[in-house]
């Protein structure tokens, strides 16, 4: 997998706003529902390139998903957008009953989810997202880790039938990937770098803080860490899942979510069913998060254990329980 060589940073919101422009320039089907925060999400783009296929409805967040529901049954490609905390904070019933279960042609892209969207508070820090939704039938979660996979997983989504649950960053984050030399399949994930001591397994914006903890362990340790992008959490890489397993001897994963019931529960499930290894789980440790300034973001996560340091001290300690 070819990584960026340029030390820069991007919005995925924005990548995503210009990314359903170019979907809807080539497809007439794809549409566009927001419930009162197309600013923030980006789809407003949307909207001001085709303002007879964008549906603003509103704060009514389970509208929201009903409304898409119809136009996916009419026919459309419905992309249907919100904050986290909202979709599916507010509309669980609707997703699974609307959605997931006649498995309609709707795909559910959300933001300021995690720790990182400090100024909002714990009411707004979407931590059971992953869990939520993996565990309804019919739907796959998508978690990118930059702008870059985020123009190739929205495209891709598009053109792949059925619900999709996708969840991107409110924070510009850093761009990882080569912009053409870079393949993303629907249940695979992808390795970013490869090490033969442990394995990192993390999706969204833990990804280059995974790299970065890397590059501690190499440093401090001489501990050499394979590194994996496991942005398609649900279906999740099961093959990949027992390759890391059987060729490092132990895995830590790393998500900016709770520790139950999402990544780290994914890894662990499919670990178990084919060759279990000592796995360490860096998340939110089962407690809601709190306020800080956008300044305060990384003291935030060095509050909750969700740092470069955090993960490579957990890579040492995984490593103490491997068989070898």
């Amino acid at each position: 997998m070819q990584l960026s060589s340029e030390k820069k940073t991007a919005d995925m919101r924005g990548v995503y706003g210009d990314t359903l422009v170019e979907l809807g320039r080539t497809d007439n089907k794809v549409v566009c529902v927001g419930a009162d925060t197309t600013d923030s999400l980006k789809t407003k783009k949307f909207g001001d390139k085709f303002p007879d296929r964008m549906f603003n409805i509103g704060i009514a967040e389970a509208n929201l998903v009903s409304i898409a529901a119809g136009l996916a049954i009419a026919g459309k490609i419905a992309f249907a957008s919100t904050y986290a905390a909202f979709l599916p904070g507010r509309c669980l019933d609707q997703i699974r009953n609307a959605i997931c279960y006649p498995s309609l042609n709707v795909k559910l892209v959300v933001s300021h989810a995690g720790l990182t969207v400090g100024p909002d508070g714990a009411s707004h820090q979407q931590i059971e997202d992953f869990s939520t939704m993996r565990s309804i039938p019919n739907i796959r979660v998508i978690v990118p880790a930059d702008a870059v996979s985020v123009k190739y997983l929205i495209k891709s989504i598009a053109h792949t039938p059925g619900p999709f649950y996708v969840r991107l960053a409110r924070p510009s984050s850093d761009v990882l990937y080569a912009e053409k030399e870079t393949v993303f399949t629907i249940g695979k994930g992808n390795i970013l770098r490869d090490g033969s001591d442990a394995t990192i397994i993390s999706c969204g914006l833990m990804v280059p803080r995974s790299l970065e903890a890397a590059d501690i362990l190499k440093r401090n340790e001489n501990i050499s860490c394979r590194v994996v992008d496991m942005f398609s959490i649900k279906p999740i890489d099961t093959e990949l899942v027992e390759k890391c397993g059987r060729e490092t001897g132990a895995i830590v994963t790393a998500e900016e979510h709770n520790v139950i019931g999402g990544l780290g529960g994914a890894v662990a499930e499919a670990s178990t069913e084919s060759y279990p290894v000592p796995i360490k789980r860096i998340g939110v440790k089962d407690v809601f998060g709190e306020s800080a300034r956008d300044e305060e973001v990384d003291a935030l996560l060095e509050k909750y254990g969700l740092t470069s340091t955090d993960i490579a001290r957990a890579v040492v300690e995984s490593r103490g329980r491997s068989k070898g």
